[in-house]
């Protein structure tokens, strides 16, 4: 016999809330519940909470509204310890503090754990605004000073519902890395506050002496996390661009590179190959000349009018590609390393004093949602991300890794892609492989690929564009005139903007390029 409900109890329910409340104060809407329940129309999750949703897993219906289930069984109630700083629960638990009540609550799916004291209810009407508690729909969460005093108490009996102190003290440095030692302080005073209406004076000297270690005011010792030392050694890192890093190295080491010769090694070819590798490197960045107009600045020593530094900047990317120690000599440890993508920075941007070439950036930057390495951290995430490279032995993979780190990392004010790319050919031609150029009707494909690194880990595009590059650089003739290699250039459509038009083709097979 079948149990669905009828057609009309179904249109009833379909008009229910999936979570509903026996009310203490309405005695008429007590007993709806109760026909309704009587009906089938509804099923018990708890005590007073029932669910419209006959079909769903328990555990499913809670989950997705532990929110107002909270708010109807512990009204009031604080989310604190990890679930302050999670706002979710984890891994089918969720911890709360409240001045009095029921402590601990089992749903299905769900295990609700309380610590119920006079004391740790909410915190509102503070003397600093970043003391209280936010409230939300009849529940609060902790404010982030209590979050952390809550997650450095020392009591086993907690350990589960805490954060782990390293991983508190990672939290911290963030703070500093991305807001400034004002936020940190900020916090500190807003935490003593907290820490003196809650009986938290204990916590409050351990995040004292936290965030004197980090500002450099007290001993280091007072650290447990590595990134968290780092910064009161004086040398902070970006622990989830490393952690980026490592993903992709793992992919570049899992695939193995064809050896792909460099057609154009010395002599007139070789210049060639500069030419058409800065062109395109300055026209990926919005430095756009025809090739008459590069050809006139690279060969002839023009300067464009009203382009001055537009035209330097071609130029400085063409000596750079050109010759030694940039050309095929590329750092050998991390400081050489270090030094050496300053140097050519300051080669290309020489003439934009403004951007301050060759100097590590002073202000934040980004390209669209995507936030770069904070200034402060540069220098030692470069030095970590150099230590990695030790496991990578074919050119292709050091040379796509070096380019994707410094184009990651983006050290400088400007010039970063043409620094990275600079890296990126340097690896290759100190094996005699074959450089990678970039044309612009592959900008795309290169760009999109970055960002599928950036943003999923996922170096397959950036592996697929830059194997195609490379076999599509190696293809060009370069022992040519400029206005033949222009032909060249536009019988490949490399020159062409819209890639939705047009495909990058094959200078032998004259088909589109693919692996």
């Amino acid at each position: 016999m079948s149990t669905m409900p009828t057609p009309s109890l179904r249109r009833i329910t379909d008009h229910l809330p999936e979570v509903l409340f026996t009310p203490a104060d309405d005695n008429a809407e007590a007993q709806r519940l109760v026909r309704l329940r009587k009906a089938g129309q509804i099923r018990p999750l708890y005590r007073g909470v029932y669910t419209s949703n006959l079909g769903a897993d328990a555990a499913d219906v809670v989950r997705r509204n532990w929110q107002p289930i909270l708010a109807y069984l512990a009204p009031g109630a604080v989310l604190s310890h990890r679930s302050a700083f999670d706002t979710r629960p984890t891994d089918g638990w969720l911890y709360f503090s409240r001045a009095m009540g029921q402590r601990d609550l089992d749903l299905p799916g769900l295990n609700v754990r309380g610590i119920v004291k006079a004391s740790r209810g909410a915190l509102i009407g503070t003397d600093r605004p970043g003391a209280s508690d936010t409230p939300y729909r009849g529940i609060f969460v902790a404010s982030q000073p209590r979050a952390f005093l809550e997650n450095l108490t020392k009591d086993k009996r907690l350990n589960a519902r805490q954060l782990p102190r390293p991983e508190l003290e990672a939290r911290l440095e963030q703070i500093v890395a991305v807001r400034g030692a004002q936020a940190i302080n900020s916090l500190r005073d807003d935490a003593r506050e907290v820490a003196e209406r809650l009986g938290l004076s204990v916590e409050f000297k351990a995040l004292d002496g936290i965030v004197g270690a980090l500002l450099g005011t007290h001993t280091a010792k007072a650290l447990s996390s590595r990134q968290a030392q780092s910064r009161a050694q004086g040398m902070p890192y970006d622990p989830i661009r490393l952690e980026l890093f490592e993903k992709v190295l793992q992919q570049l080491l899992a695939h193995q590179f064809a050896e792909v010769p460099e057609p154009a090694r010395r002599g007139a070819p070789r210049e060639m190959f500069a030419f058409v590798e800065s062109y395109f490197s300055n026209y990926i960045e919005g430095t756009t000349f025809t090739v008459e107009e590069a050809q006139d600045i690279i060969f002839n020593g023009k300067i464009i009018p009203l382009r001055i530094e537009d035209s330097h900047d071609v130029k400085g990317t063409f000596d750079a590609s050109l010759r030694d120690p940039y050309y095929s000599q590329p750092p050998r440890t991390a400081e050489e390393f270090l030094e050496w993508i300053k140097r050519v920075n300051a080669k290309v941007m020489q003439e934009r004093p403004d951007k301050r070439p060759g100097e590590w950036k002073a202000q934040a930057n980004q390209a669209g949602s995507t936030l770069f390495v904070q200034p402060d951290q540069v220098p030692e995430t470069l030095r970590k991300a150099w230590d990695l490279m030790a496991q990578l032995t074919q050119p292709m993979q050091r040379a796509l890794y070096a380019m994707f780190i410094v184009s990651e990392i983006h050290p400088f004010h400007d010039g970063n892609g043409r620094t990275a790319r600079v890296l990126m050919n340097a690896f290759l031609s100190a094996q005699a492989q074959c450089r990678i150029i970039v044309p612009t009707v592959f900008r795309d494909d290169y760009l999109l690929s970055l960002k599928a690194l950036s943003n999923n880990a996922d170096a397959t595009p950036y592996i697929r564009a830059m194997t195609i590059g490379q076999a599509w650089s190696s293809e060009l003739d370069y022992d040519v005139t400029v206005p033949n290699m222009n032909a060249q250039l536009d019988a490949c459509m490399a020159k062409k903007e819209d890639n939705r038009l047009y495909r990058l083709m094959s200078p032998k097979t004259k088909l589109p390029m693919a692996i």
